[in-house]
């Protein structure tokens, strides 16, 4: 019995150490992702934010902001279509990429506004456009509902801010064992790759498209020191009040883009978003998931940049945008 408790000892020991992630220190992140145009920036509140700023310095800006697990890279994509005309800035928000840990800990919609707040400051920017991805686009969402003076266009890409009662959505199993009492912890020391790459396969309709250089990507970017335990703090967090009772407030051109086959947030969410916001106007992609920014990079972009185009347009000779019924 001796031998036999040793032997289920020795492999769990074993087991340990083989699935064992550490976090990876942020100067060697830094070395391998942080090369230009990536650079950091300090802020009001002594944090040091990771951001590019691409495109046209005295176009539009254009802030993006990224979902949850995710990084800056995530728009990359875009790139091509905006910066020939526009000023694009990407950032790894609080708890993301190499960004990291923020003073105070404040990984709340609330904080995440308050950090683009001080990003845009340090940059000089007063006024701009606001996109987001997912948890991105929750907080974009919040920003012009809260500081509408200076949100001068919004584009929720498969947004997080509402809910539908009812509605099926199907999560990664990363996202769920991050809700979960005590095995959550786990996750501080344990997050294998393939849990990665389940999620990311997940957010795509088309799960072929997922490169091995991506999953790599988010799984060392998710392994900053400190990024774990700041997520397992915001998935701690209470659900914030769903955006659907002040929508029809937001008075900014709205455009809303959303991949048909999203499994996380379900087109539905989308049609909502897109019915409630006066005048937005909405583009639906066939058989794309939750991050058409990176799926469907070259038809999202351009949806984006025709949306950008009509800010500055006369109406009589704006671009025309394709759209979907709302």
């Amino acid at each position: 019995m001796r031998n036999l408790i040793a032997l289920i000892l020795a492999l769990l020991i074993g087991a340990g150490v083989y699935f064992y992630t550490p976090d990876l220190a942020h100067d060697a992140l830094v070395a391998r992702y942080g090369g230009p145009p990536t650079q950091p920036i300090a802020l009001a509140d002594g944090s040091t934010a990771y951001y590019r700023d691409q495109g046209n310095p005295g176009g539009l800006p254009v802030v993006l902001l990224h979902g949850a697990g995710s990084n800056l890279f995530t728009w990359e994509g875009w790139i091509p279509a905006l910066t020939p005309k526009y000023r694009v800035i990407t950032v790894d928000l609080p708890g993301h990429g190499l960004t990291g840990r923020t003073p105070g800990d404040d990984y709340s919609v609330k904080g995440m506004e308050d950090f683009v707040d001080r990003l845009t400051a340090a940059l000089h920017i007063d006024r701009y456009v606001v996109g987001g991805n997912s948890m991105g686009g929750g907080v974009a969402a919040n920003l012009a509902l809260d500081r509408p003076e200076r949100i001068l266009g919004l584009i929720l890409v498969d947004a997080a801010g509402v809910t539908i009662p009812g509605l099926k959505q199907d999560l990664p199993i990363g996202f769920k064992l991050a809700r979960m009492p005590v095995v959550k912890y786990l996750l501080l020391w344990f997050t294998p790759k393939t849990l990665v790459a389940e999620g990311l396969k997940k957010s795509y309709g088309n799960p072929s498209l997922v490169t091995d250089a991506q999953v790599e990507r988010y799984w060392m970017l998710l392994r900053h020191e400190g990024n774990r335990a700041a997520a397992l703090k915001r998935f701690g967090l209470a659900q914030p009040e769903p955006l659907n009772s002040r929508l029809g407030q937001l008075t900014m051109p709205t455009l809303v883009l959303w991949g048909e086959a999203d499994r996380l947030l379900p087109l539905d969410m989308g049609k909502l978003y897109a019915a409630t916001i006066p005048g937005a106007q909405a583009v639906y992609f066939p058989g794309a998931g939750h991050v058409p920014q990176e799926e469907i990079a070259e038809q999202s972009g351009a949806a984006a940049a025709a949306f950008l185009d009509r800010l500055g347009a006369p109406a009589d000779n704006a671009p025309e945008l394709t759209t979907h019924g709302n």
